[in-house]
């Protein structure tokens, strides 16, 4: 790879365009890895309908990004530390690049969680820490604040205008250029890495922690399978048996779902165990535990965290309602979520402003307070009667909060610990916060799968429509084509010769 043309002397120097051009840099990247998961988002009914498959499924596409994410990114952190940053930024953008490609060509579910779930995510996983630890050597003082504010705002506006672009591209062309335009933003990014400086930790022994990648990456798989298929095979009392290469697990009336989250955390207690006695035998670990004695750290890791989840979570359920039960189109669900993007973008940046008269941790409480409002406001508005607009107040209290605190949380994060240290504290705060958001998205996809086809089942225990005969049957069948009947599709299968009524009586 080429030499950078910023040199250690000149980085204190450079002014105007060049000095902030690796933010740019930086800035795109993280947009394009937040905006494939928000354009999932908004796309789905255009997905689900395409691949012939289920919000079910459709699920393990979203989550399985976020998983790949919050399993390699740590990963991703300590291959920068050792082989230098900015050269996996780049092979993280080709990486990114060819699963867009894969994604863009699927005509299966498998294809896309193949493209998307795991090649992107892989690139991604080498990206994400990558930027922030060069922003990090980039710029100091005052500059770095500055920076880690616009792309704080630039990773908050990206989640919200997501659904824009998504929305728009599926509307008026397909779904599948949401994807496709990454292949040239990837290039853009590989040659405006020639502009950044290197980063990297030149005594850090080339070695890796493969057990606590495994031990790590298997856990949170177990405790995100638990959650998604609960609302398959229950959350504690099994719905269904669980077969297994034809051979069906002999758990009694005992779902899966509880067996596999708690073999998830075991495994997970295993990772910190081992964890703590691969660094006491004087080698790098995976994560160093040191640092969560930080409190700074600690405290503001969580915090993003648990908001990630909550935002997540909101992102995946909000546009099912638009779309299944107001009936709106793609692009107008985009349009919902616009007031979002907008606080996000404004308020971001300003929180650095703000950080002159008031301390990050002021801006963090109070950030806090209002998304705590913004939800009980969401709350309020969503009805079958709302309009899509009947959401906006909500989402902008959600934007303004938001924007105050994610600047300050991962200015405070990487200010917490030294520039040598920033490589891995980046991949444990990006971990950290897309381990949030595959809880969320999993977590709240799986209730909302349960409230749907319980909602579906009780309506048809209590149509006066449906003859009390045929309810059973119909039941079954409601409860194995929730995702469809809830976007307007009649029942599929043996159901399909219902009289009319019946049908119109179970989509409506």
């Amino acid at each position: 790879m080429p030499a950078s043309p910023l040199s250690a002397t000149d980085k204190k120097t450079v002014t105007g365009f060049k000095k902030w051009l690796p933010l740019i840099i930086m800035s795109l990247a993280f947009m394009i890895i937040i905006l494939d998961t928000t354009i999932l988002n908004v796309s789905l009914r255009a997905i689900i309908t395409d691949l012939n498959t289920t919000i079910q499924k459709f699920q393990w596409v979203i989550t399985g990004y976020s998983l790949t994410l919050a399993a390699l990114t740590i990963t991703g952190g300590r291959l920068g530390d050792i082989f230098g940053r900015k050269k996996m930024f780049v092979i993280g953008a080709i990486i990114f690049a060819v699963g867009s490609f894969i994604t863009s060509v699927s005509h299966s579910v498998g294809m896309l969680i193949i493209g998307e779930a795991i090649i992107e995510g892989i690139g991604a996983a080498l990206m994400v820490p990558a930027t922030s630890s060069l922003l990090v050597s980039n710029y100091q003082g005052r500059d770095r604040q500055l920076a880690m504010g616009v792309w704080g705002g630039i990773a908050g506006g990206a989640a919200a205008l997501g659904p824009v672009v998504g929305g728009f591209l599926t509307t008026n062309f397909s779904w599948r250029w949401a994807f496709r335009i990454n292949l040239f933003v990837a290039a853009l990014l590989i040659i405006g890495s020639y502009f950044i400086q290197e980063s990297q930790d030149r005594e850090e022994k080339p070695t890796l922690d493969y057990i606590g990648i495994l031990l790590s990456a298997l856990g949170l798989l177990l405790l995100v399978f638990g959650f998604i298929e609960a609302s398959t095979y229950g959350w504690f009392w099994a719905k269904a048996p669980f077969v297994l290469a034809g051979f069906t697990l002999p758990l009694g009336s005992l779902s899966i779902a509880p067996v596999v989250m708690g073999i998830g955390i075991l495994v997970l207690a295993g990772f910190l165990f081992w964890e703590h006695t691969y660094q006491k035998s004087g080698r790098a670990p995976l994560v160093s535990l040191k640092l969560f004695k930080n409190s700074q750290f600690t405290l503001s890791v969580a915090i993003m965290m648990i908001l990630s989840l909550g935002q997540a979570g909101m992102s995946f359920s909000i546009p099912v309602f638009l779309q299944s039960v107001l009936g709106i189109d793609p692009l107008n669900t985009g349009f919902a979520m616009l007031p979002m993007s907008l606080t996000m973008l404004v308020v971001a940046p300003l929180s650095a402003y703000f950080a002159k008269y008031i301390t990050p941790k002021r801006i963090m409480q109070a950030g806090l307070l209002i998304v705590a409002v913004a939800f009980y406001v969401m709350r309020s508005s969503i009805s079958v009667h709302a309009s899509q607009w009947a959401i906006a107040p909500g989402f902008a209290l959600f934007g303004l909060g938001m924007g105050l605190m994610m600047a300050q949380a991962s200015n405070m994060t990487l200010s917490a610990v030294s520039v040598e240290e920033a490589g891995e504290a980046s991949g444990v705060n990006s971990t950290l916060r897309m381990v949030g958001q595959t809880f969320g998205s999993a977590i709240m996809g799986s209730v909302l799968l349960s409230v749907l086809t319980s909602g579906l089942v009780s309506g048809v225990q209590a149509s006066n429509v449906i003859p009390t005969a045929m309810k059973p049957a119909i039941t079954q069948t409601v409860m194995s084509q929730t995702s469809a009947i809830e976007f307007g599709t009649a029942p599929q299968g043996n159901s399909a010769a219902l009289p009319a009524p019946i049908k119109e009586e179970i989509t409506s």
